[in-house]
This record gives C-alpha cells, structure tokens and sequence, in this order.
C-alpha cells in the first residue's frame, strides 16, 4: 500500500463564530472572539470536508477509499492520539491542515480483523505550524452473534481533583454539527443499538478529550503536548469523572470503569 499519495490538504478561515459557538456548547466561561487564541483542541471545528450523501458510507462518515484506504471494515471508532501545540491557533485568521495518513496495520484480535490507521495533520498560519496532532483511528467488522465483550480496566478512585459531568442528545448533536462528525452512533440511537451493538449513544471521543484538555488548561497552564488513549465507552445516559493526578488524567465511567486516559505537558 502506498501511502505517499494519502494526503490532503483543507483551508479555513477560522471563522470567530464557530470557536464562539464551541465555547458556548460547553458551558466556557470565557467566549473567544476575532483574533483571539483558541483554547487546545479546537481545530476540531474547523477544516470541514462536506461530502455530497452518495459519497458517504452507512455510518454517516465519508465513504472510505480516499484518503483513508478501504480494509473492509464497516465500523470506526477514535482510538486516541497525540498532539504538539507548537504556537496558538487565532480565531479569524486563514489557516491551513494537510493530513498525511502516516501508518496502517492490520491484525487479527479476539473479535475478528481489526485495523489501525494513523493520521498526521499539520495546521498552519501565517507560514507557522501552530499544532502538530496524530490521529489514531480503529476499524472493526460488525458485532457477531457470541462475540467476546472486552472487560474494560478499573480506574483509579482517589484523584487529587475531579469533575462530574453528565451528556445529553443535545450536547452530542451540538458537538457532532461542529465538528462535521456525522458519525451515527453519536445521534442515531437505533443504528448505534441495531448495527454497532452499543446500548446507547456513544460520546465522542473527541468530547471526552476536549473536556480533559480544559481541565488541564484550567489547573495546570498552558499546555505543550497532550496524548489521549479511549479505553471504554461512555453513553449518553452516565455521568462520568474527569480525573487529575499531576500531569495524568483519565475519565472515570460511573460504574468506576476506566474511559479514557490522557497525559498533559504544560
């Protein structure tokens, strides 16, 4: 497989209202305005690839065999990932992303197939890379009849701070139209019960991220770098923990199982 021809390449503008409208979907006490620096993260809403219907897939993602290359699995999921925030992302400024697919492994795990695909993105402005992000993505065949449910791990319980926060379908769809994450299972309770085997709506990945960068932000200062691994999901019915321990963070599902697990450099 060739990878050196897997890049694109997308500019924005950087609308002010977009970040305006993110902040405000969170609850942020503080509303970024034109030429503001951007909170970490939220590129996420911004360099939209809009693809007419026929060029989707069943989940609501764009059709695969462009930049991400087919490997015949219908189901993705946000795995984790990694970032370099080299200088800050203003609002109302034109920026640029090119995305390079770095690395695709296929293996063979105790559900079926499974493959990984790593994204780089590079986003710019004004000639300087602003963040440096890795995307990890994971691609899995359908749910099958007798399929072995992992067993998410426990997670710590003893935090020096945390915060409960609860999601709802508003919230969900508010991200996913930011975003431009058409995704189903984040909206679509039936296809993510019926097709994807999930008892509810899942939370974005991304979402759950977002909120420990935040609480990194808010508590420790500035950050450099961040890496973020989902280990579990969390639906849209749970109230879940954001965590911090020093520079290590994690969400806590409300049964005490472990979500996702992050480290913050400031």
């Amino acid at each position: 497989m060739n990878l050196e021809t897997n890049t694109q390449t997308l500019k924005d503008q950087v609308d002010p209202a977009r970040a305006a409208a993110l902040a405000t979907a969170l609850a942020l006490p503080d509303i970024p305005g034109d030429r503001d620096a951007l909170p970490p993260f939220f590129h996420q809403v911004y360099f939209w690839q809009v693809e007419p219907a026929q060029n989707l897939g069943r989940d609501g993602h764009p059709k695969r065999g462009g930049l991400i290359p087919d490997l015949g699995l219908p189901r993705r999921m946000w795995a984790g990932g990694r970032l370099e925030f080299l200088a800050p992302l203003r609002s109302g400024i034109e920026a640029e992303k090119v995305t390079k697919v770095e690395k695709v492994v296929e293996k063979v795990g105790r559900t079926g197939p499974l493959a990984f695909v790593t994204l780089r993105h590079e986003v710019s402005q004004q000639g300087q890379v602003v963040v440096r992000e890795w995307q990890d993505l994971v691609f899995r065949q359908d749910p099958q009849p007798g399929d072995i449910q992992p067993v998410a791990p426990k997670a710590q319980t003893i935090p020096t701070g945390s915060d409960t926060l609860g999601f709802d379908t508003t919230l969900l769809f508010r991200y996913s139209a930011l975003t431009m994450n058409g995704h189903r299972i984040h909206y679509d309770e039936a296809y993510a019960r019926d097709a994807e085997g999930y008892p509810g709506l899942v939370v974005h990945g991304p979402l759950l991220a977002q909120y420990l960068m935040l609480k990194a932000t808010r508590e420790l200062g500035p950050l450099k770098a961040f890496r973020f691994r989902a280990t579990a999901p969390v639906f849209h019915y749970e109230k879940a923990v954001l965590c911090r321990d020093g520079e290590k963070l994690w969400v806590r599902g409300p049964d005490g199982r472990l979500c996702m697990e992050a480290e913050a450099s400031v």
